[in-house]
Order: structure tokens, then sequence, then C-alpha cells
């Protein structure tokens, strides 16, 4: 049946990164599918041909802010609640679909006003990332605090859906919520946009190269995301200087935000200002067709709770791909990825190198890679399952509050 899905998005919706990638993918897949869906988000961001996007007020002292954990953030889900009630009032879900714990605890509170249960998409553990942005110490007080509340919050919604296997361990391990109510829904990709680099895209390929300066004989070692410490960005600029000791045919394509030119500086002081080329942020769109320039990616991140969708990407587009070696890693990867020991940049650099020194190898790696994406990784089929965990947890109501829910909230909204 169609549904009014509701989506609460507590980030600046649509940035080029992370979850947001799944925000987009499933709102599109579900349009695709004949649903009408609705996305709350802050007020920053940028709007999505196709998309009904609804966005807060700025606040008046801070109509600015970082990527990651801030303090500014609880004033933005204060005015994201705000915005949501309204939203709920008029558009009536049948479904309130929480990205992020911020975003399962205003769906838990439009729930239980509106009757449209909540199912909870889960990216990652909220005080293992505050963690890894530097909000937080795990020694604190603060600390045992929002831990608690993650926990009050994993048990609010009816399901919660893992982006990860690994996510879905997370919860039924570490927090105790029971395995009926975890679904694992991984992230996809889209493989059609995403794809295998033709020969019809040299002329392009040369064209980007040329454009930024990258010499056309060196072997292109790709990163695609953001630039920070919990992503390995330290790491990896490591590992690129003990490459470019022992090498000089290896270049690095970054592609990412924020912190650019801190980083180009570092790049520099690790002697590698002619062999690292750093593009800034690339739009989502852009993103198949730099990603064609790589012959290497790289996924250096080392959160032990968060998904890496740049995996599937890089797989899609037939890319031999090197990961640190995380739960997450493996399960999109496989056997066809090749692995470092976490957090050493030594094996990072000399895995890396496997691949530089052994192309046709590579090439075969990243065949079986995208066999693997359009395998596994596909959004249609993630859309479908999507609906079927929508009929399940409206059945309850659909018959038995749908008349009472609509005159709940022609009361309320008058």
């Amino acid at each position: 049946m169609p549904y009014r899905i509701l989506m609460i998005a507590p980030t600046s919706f649509f940035s080029d990164y992370g979850g947001h990638i799944r925000i987009l993918e499933e709102a599109r897949v579900l349009r695709q599918a004949s649903q009408t869906v609705r996305i709350v988000t802050y007020y920053k961001g940028r709007d999505v041909d196709g998309l009904d996007i609804v966005r807060t007020p700025p606040t008046p002292w801070h109509a600015d802010y970082e990527v990651g954990s801030s303090r500014h953030k609880f004033a933005f889900d204060a005015l994201l609640l705000w915005t949501a009630l309204g939203t709920a009032l008029r558009f009536r879900p049948d479904v309130i679909h929480a990205h992020m714990h911020e975003g399962a605890l205003i769906g838990s509170v439009l729930s239980r006003l509106t009757g449209a249960p909540m199912v909870f998409d889960f990216q990652g553990s909220m005080t293992s990332e505050m963690i890894d942005h530097r909000f937080l110490r795990s020694s604190g007080r603060a600390y045992r605090l929002a831990r608690h509340l993650e926990d009050r919050i994993n048990r609010m919604p009816r399901v919660i859906l893992a982006s990860s296997l690994n996510a879905a361990d997370v919860l039924t391990r570490e927090f105790g919520v029971h395995p009926a109510r975890v679904m694992a829904l991984p992230d996809c990709v889209n493989v059609d946009v995403f794809r295998l680099r033709a020969s019809t895209d040299e002329t392009d390929v040369a064209a980007l190269k040329a454009q930024w300066g990258i010499p056309p004989e060196r072997t292109i070692v790709a990163y695609l995301g953001l630039f920070a410490p919990y992503q390995g960005t330290d790491l990896l600029l490591e590992a690129a200087r003990i490459i470019r000791r022992a090498r000089n045919d290896v270049h690095w394509l970054m592609m990412g935000f924020p912190g650019v030119n801190t980083y180009r500086m570092r790049a520099i002081e690790r002697g590698l200002a002619d062999h690292i080329t750093f593009t800034g942020r690339v739009s989502y769109e852009d993103a198949p067709r730099f990603l064609r320039v790589g012959d290497i990616a790289v996924a250096p991140k080392i959160s032990a709770t968060e998904g890496c969708g740049k995996l599937l990407n890089y797989m899609a587009c037939g890319l031999p791909t090197v990961a640190f070696d995380t739960p997450v890693s493996r399960e999109y990867l496989g056997e066809h990825g090749i692995y470092a020991a976490t957090g050493d940049a030594s094996a990072l650099a000399a895995a890396i190198l496997q691949l530089v020194v052994a192309p046709e190898h590579g090439r075969a790696l990243g065949e079986w890679l995208r066999a693997r994406a359009i395998e596994n990784f596909s959004w249609q089929d993630s859309g479908m399952r999507l609906l079927s965990i929508y009929d399940a947890v409206t059945a309850p109501y659909t018959q038995t509050h749908t008349t009472a829910r609509s005159s709940a909230l022609t009361r309320r909204a008058h």
C-alpha cells in the first residue's frame, strides 16, 4: 500500500557525504515505488530535485555550524522538534522514519502524538561518534549520561534499521536490544551511476587530470569522504609519505572536506606537495566522474561502529580497494578487499603498494567487487525490504487506529 512517510533528519541535509547519501537514496527509492516522502531537516544543506524537504528556521545567534557533534545542536534539535511537529500535523504521516538518535528522540514524541509507528534508522552509536569527534571523553560523567540516553532511545522504536550487520550486532550485544526488533538494512549503491570506467571516458579522465595538474603516467590512489582523524586522514597522509619515499609514480587524489587547508599543509610538511591533489568538496552527482580518475581506492576509516558507504561507491566503480580491517570493511568488501591492520600507517602503505605493483591483479579485484555490489547492495532490493518493514509496523494500526489518528490530528491542527 502507499504510505505517507515523514523522515526526520537531524543534519544539514543534503551534504555530499556519509549518512546523507543513505537518506537521499532511501527517499529516492521510496518515491520510485510511489510512496510519498517528506523530509524535515536543519536550515542549512542543499535542496535535491524531486524531494519534498522542510527546513527549520535558523538560530539567530549561529546560522552556520560545523560538521559533527556541536553544543549548538541542542538548539538545532529544539527547532527541528518544533518544525517536525507542525509538519506532522499537516502531513499526517502513516510512518515516521527517524534518522540518527536525535531523530529517533524527536520521532518518538511525534509517534505518541500522531499514533504513527516509528522506525529508527541506526547509522552508528551516538556516544561512539561523539568520542570519535572528540566531543566526549569515555571516562567523563557526560559520557555516562549520554550513554544512558542512547540506551533509552534505542528502546523507543518498534523497529531499528541497522545500516550494517556490524551495527546490528552493536545494538544487540552492547545495548541489549532484542534481536526481533533489529533489521539489518545495509547501505547500498546505485550501480548504474557509479560504474566502471569505459573507453569513452578516457577523454574526460584526461581532462580532469589536466585540470588538477595530475601527471598522466602516475598511478592514482583515490579517497572520497570527510577529512578527520576518525576517518583515518592523518594515517593516510603518513602512508602516502612512506610510499613517496619508495616510489615516484604514485599520486593521491583527496576528494573531501572539511579542513582542506589544514590537511594540505600537513601533506606539504610530509614532502607530498607534488604528489597529492586536494579537490575540496565533490558533489554526490560528480563523485562517479571523479572516481573514474582513480586506479586504486582507499578507505582508512577507524571508527568501530559507523558504516562506510564510500566502500560501496568504490566497489561499483570497479576500483580495487584498500581498507583497515574492520567488521564493516569485511562486510562490504568480503574476500576481495585488501586489508591493513587498523590504525597502522605502515601496514596501510604496504597494502596499497600490493596493488601499485600488480595492476592486473587490482583490475581483477575491482571487477569482482563490482559484481559483489550488483549482487548484494542494490537500492532497489533495499527499497522493497523497507516497504515490507513498513507493512509490518503499520499492520496493527492500519484498520483500528487510522480513523482515530486522523480525528486527533484534525483537533490538534485547529
